[in-house]
């Protein structure tokens, strides 16, 4: 298949859910939901103008998902901007901790007992399952930084936290699967892949963000640039920064890319005040202000803001927006080609293990974590179902194909994974806006 006709393609669905943009808004579906289904028509099993085989493609891939969950991990740690002393932190400890494991657990347990599965596959697999997906559930997290909803706040820090959190475990599954000198292994698994990456990850992410933030921060203000700098410049050098760095001292990079992103929001409240609205909503930009004169890049009344306000809001905002633009096209792209490829990959095994998974291992593990008043009753039924899984799932998918499985276990994984990943973007997709805005009805009457 010819690039020209790739690009065609995919260039008509961009323009398809350009065109009709406002008509989804009001119906009870998702653009990943609409993507995935154009994904299907478009594909062998539909009008065959699109094929791809996975064979030939695992390792571009990775890193195409990889980059993916890279920028929408960025994004999701720049919109969390409540102190890290705050209780509703705990929520997300919880989903991206504990909760995350048992769940991986219990996936494992069905896998094998239900599936007949050895126990590396059903290890492996329940790793790549378990963590929830930061890239599709934008509906379901923060809008942007001004919101603290505790179910919001909590399903976007367990994306943030779990998809770096959840490579352990799958290291783990690998060496059951491979098998010699898992013994030897353990304590390295142990030291370095838990009690070392996770921590290493976060802190080397979370100071490099601060720091540069900083830096930046100071320079613009110094040199009077705030409204002509290009951040999208600095959005893409942290992320890479972070990335790198975490994994040359052996952290883990989701986790880092997060943190950095949360610790330049933290700089951001440090100018501002924690008492301010972001500083993105106290200046306003104009679309292609890096193209206009200083004096008319901002609008609004900015004479009384301080320097160090402005020029974090205009740096967040672009930073914001960047990312936000990348994460939407790369999960057009992703899950059109998921649609694509689904039909030939269709495990109809998936129903049992989806059916697990959605609606009995995660909502009791919901219910039974020690919430206290952190998550009234209905909140913990709503952060229950709204375990979606998608593009990180894809990325664990890849880099286990990409380290040496076999056969039969590569096509069980491939099979499973895709097919319970896309029950999890239809089944969510369709019931995210109604339940959501049943949510937001029973609020009002609270606030």
């Amino acid at each position: 298949m010819s690039f020209v006709v790739w690009v065609a393609v995919l260039g008509a669905v961009l323009l398809i859910l350009a065109l009709t943009s406002s008509y989804l808004r009001w119906m009870p579906v998702t653009t990943s939901a609409v993507c995935l289904l154009l994904g299907v028509a478009i594909g062998p099993s539909g009008l065959d103008l699109l094929k791809l085989s996975l064979d030939d493609a695992t390792l571009w891939m990775e890193h195409l998902t990889e980059i993916a969950v890279l920028f929408s991990l960025f994004v999701c740690g720049l919109k969390l901007r409540l102190p890290l002393r705050d209780r509703r932190w705990w929520i997300a400890f919880g989903l991206a901790g504990p909760m995350m494991v048992v769940t991986i657990v219990g996936v494992c347990l069905l896998l094998h007992f239900g599936l007949n599965l050895s126990w590396g596959p059903s290890l492996l697999i329940g790793s790549i399952l378990a963590p929830t997906d930061p890239v599709l559930a934008a509906l379901v997290q923060v809008n942007d930084a001004r919101d603290v909803d505790s179910v919001r706040f909590g399903l976007s820090g367990e994306a943030g936290l779990n998809d770096g959190i959840a490579f352990p475990f799958v290291i783990l599954g690998l060496l059951l699967l491979h098998g010699d000198g898992l013994s030897t292994e353990w304590s390295d698994w142990v030291l370095r892949s838990v009690i070392w990456a996770v921590p290493a990850g976060l802190l080397c992410g979370y100071w490099m963000g601060r720091g540069i933030g900083r830096v930046t921060l100071l320079l613009r203000i110094r040199n009077d640039d705030s409204t002509l700098s290009p951040n999208d410049y600095l959005a893409l050098a942290l992320i890479a920064l972070a990335y790198v760095a975490a994994d040359s001292i052996g952290g883990y990079g989701f986790l880092s890319v997060f943190a950095a992103g949360l610790g330049l929001r933290q700089e951001e409240v440090k100018s501002t005040g924690a008492h301010q609205p972001p500083a993105e909503h106290l200046v306003q930009p104009v679309v292609g202000h890096q193209n206009v004169e200083p004096q008319h890049a901002v609008h609004g009344d900015t004479e009384r803001l301080e320097d160090s306000q402005v020029a974090a809001g205009i740096m967040m905002g672009d930073m914001l927006a960047f990312g936000s633009l990348v994460e939407r096209a790369m999960e057009v792209f992703l899950v059109t080609l998921l649609g694509v490829v689904l039909i030939a990959h269709w495990d109809s095994r998936a129903l049992l293990v989806a059916g697990g998974l959605f609606c009995v291992i995660r909502p009791v593990c919901v219910a039974l974590m020690p919430w206290g008043s952190l998550l009234a009753g209905p909140q913990r039924i709503l952060i229950g179902w709204f375990g979606i899984r998608g593009i990180g799932s894809l990325f664990y998918l890849f880099y286990a194909l990409n380290h040496g499985l076999t056969d039969t276990v590569a096509t069980v994984c491939t099979d499973l994974t895709l097919s319970v990943v896309a029950l999890s973007i239809l089944l969510h997709g369709v019931s995210t806006q109604p339940i959501l805005a049943r949510y937001q009805r029973r609020k009002k009457p609270q606030t």
